[in-house]
């Protein structure tokens, strides 16, 4: 347990933290989950709009941190490549 009163404070702040990128991951997998969704029912334009707002999405939890940004180009590249093989 902390002790000093630098130590408390940060550990509020790292649980403050914790609780924002935990809404963030959140986020990024509920629109990696709507691809996933308009994948399996095999609509090409729906598939390619959640395509696009997951990139989004997932672009911006790269820019605050939350995931690297290799992590989130791989899983984009994944999903396009998927979603690019409905048109075939």
């Amino acid at each position: 347990m902390a002790n000093t009163v630098s130590a408390k404070k940060a550990t509020r702040k790292i649980a403050r933290k914790t609780a924002v990128n935990k809404a963030r991951r959140t986020r990024v997998r509920t629109y990696i989950r709507f691809v996933e969704e308009a994948i399996a029912t095999g609509e090409q334009a729906a598939a390619s709009e959640a395509l696009r707002k997951a990139q989004s999405e997932m672009m911006r939890a790269v820019a605050k941190g939350v995931f690297h940004a290799n992590t989130a180009s791989r899983k984009i590249s994944r999903l396009s490549k998927r979603v690019k093989a409905l048109a075939e």
